[in-house]
């Protein structure tokens, strides 16, 4: 007989499960699309019955039943859940106390607005059945193998998953985001009982096709989890067929999601810790070997960097309107003794982008790639996301992430400027991919500095 599981082991048994959820909002481009929903398994009680690590066993008493412990449209924590021949399976006798399934997975259909592919993207039985005690009992027999650790499970297709922006600010921001729920006294440095993701596991994705052009996204898993592994479509695959049970759903029809196509913000309706962003980012800043407490951003000396786009060949600014920009900037430079830095982030490396980042006060740029470092800046009230697009369009990408970290955003079209709760609607008119994006720098500068001003004196 095996003593009682202490509160660590009960704790290293939770299982983190992600499904992607049915995409039902049209017009939305490649910058819009969302990577990923993020629901949650938790397993917290001890077996009722006597248990090996690698064996959950229950005899013949009832199979144990699936709980939810948290719900949001996309973000679900579970206590218990169970996967057989490739299908997951949520065990209760109350079936009409869960969401209806579309809520929890989907097939991981290719995301596409066309109504076939919208229909293809609902879960069948395949994907998921929720089944009663019995039905269990009939399918898995007297117990199910067991996965111990954390895993991260992640149901969703390949299409946007190499793209920083979506690895770091949708899938990573909100895998940990849900997860940090579960610790709701995260500080400021990042400290958590929770422990790391022992693995993270892609239905629907081979080995060579999570990496981005940038490489920064195993840069940024790598370093936020050092011990973490991977599993892809050919694992899941060989999981399936053991045809062995195991003891191991989405967010797109939320509120918060219709509102701002972040599947991530579905998350933020749960409870947390105002620091939950902190363990991650503090773990990626600290191994660039820069300081997660540096001043900068908060009493230190301001740092404005403008991410630049100009030798790109799309989506950049007018020239000239550029031009004025970075010569206002150094206005401010010289005037004030502000540190300026005017950089294309692919001239940079992984260590110099989140170094730089990591200090950086005010950030500025045009809708694009590079603002996702945005990411490694130090919320403080002084923390500010400039973001530059043609007049008339407007995405939420990196608005919503701000806002999301505690920062605060403004967006410009010209020589005006929206932000808070005024924002435009998402639109992408012609001229939102061009290189002929106007930009006042007078207007920039004069803001840069009114924030600058204002956060000085609410911290005197």
């Amino acid at each position: 007989m095996y003593p009682p599981p202490t509160r660590r082991e009960l704790i290293l048994i939770l299982i983190l499960f992600i499904a992607l959820f049915t995409f039902s909002t049209s017009n939305l481009s490649y910058e819009s699309l969302p990577l990923v929903d993020i629901p949650l398994v938790q397993h917290v009680p001890p077996s009722p019955v006597p248990t090996s690590l690698s064996r959950l066993s229950w005899g013949t008493s009832k199979v144990p039943q699936t709980q939810i412990i948290v719900h949001v449209p996309g973000w679900t924590i579970f206590d218990r859940m169970y996967i057989l021949n490739g299908t997951v399976y949520l065990v209760t006798d109350e079936p009409e106390s869960f969401p209806d399934r579309k809520f929890l997975t989907s097939s991981g259909a290719i995301i596409d607005n066309t109504p076939q592919m919208v229909a293809a993207r609902l879960p069948t039985d395949k994907d998921m059945r929720i089944i009663s005690t019995t039905e269990a009992r009939i399918l898995f027999g007297t117990g199910a193998n067991r996965i111990p650790g954390v895993t991260w499970f992640v149901n969703d297709p390949k299409q946007f998953i190499t793209h920083y922006y979506h690895w770091s600010a949708e899938l990573a921001f909100g895998l940990w985001r849900t997860y940090s729920a579960l610790d709701p006294f995260i500080p400021t440095t990042g400290k958590t009982t929770l422990p790391p993701p022992r693995r993270l596991l892609f239905t629907h994705l081979d080995a060579d096709h999570w990496r981005d052009y940038a490489s920064m996204n195993q840069w940024v898993l790598r370093t936020a989890f050092p011990s973490i592994s991977m599993e892809f479509s050919d694992d899941w695959k060989d999981r399936a067929a053991m045809g062995v049970p195991l003891h191991r759903a989405a967010s797109m029809n939320g509120d918060n999601y219709l509102r701002t196509q972040r599947t991530a913000s579905e998350a933020f309706t749960l409870p947390g810790s105002p620091n939950w962003w902190s363990t991650f980012r503090n773990n990626v800043i600290e191994s660039s070997g820069l300081s997660a407490t540096t001043s900068a951003g908060t009493r230190g000396n301001p740092v404005i960097t403008y991410i630049s786009r100009q030798d790109w060949g799309r989506r950049m600014l007018i020239q000239q309107d550029h031009d004025k920009l970075v010569e206002e900037l150094y206005k401010l430079r010289d005037r004030y003794g502000y540190e300026v830095n005017v950089v294309s982030m692919d001239k940079l490396s992984r260590v110099e982008q989140l170094r730089l980042a990591g200090r950086t006060t005010i950030m500025m740029g045009v809708h694009g790639n590079g603002l996702t470092a945005l990411l490694w800046m130090k919320p403080t009230p002084r923390s500010t996301v400039m973001e530059f697009f043609y007049p008339g369009g407007f995405a939420h990408d990196y608005e919503y992430t701000t806002r999301a970290l505690g920062m605060v955003h403004y967006g410009f079209w010209g020589d005006s400027y929206f932000s808070g709760t005024e924002v435009p609607p998402v639109a992408y008119p012609e001229g939102f991919q061009g290189n002929d994006i106007p930009i006042d720098g007078e207007l920039v500068a004069r803001l840069v500095h009114e924030r600058l001003s204002l956060a000085e004196e609410a911290d005197d």
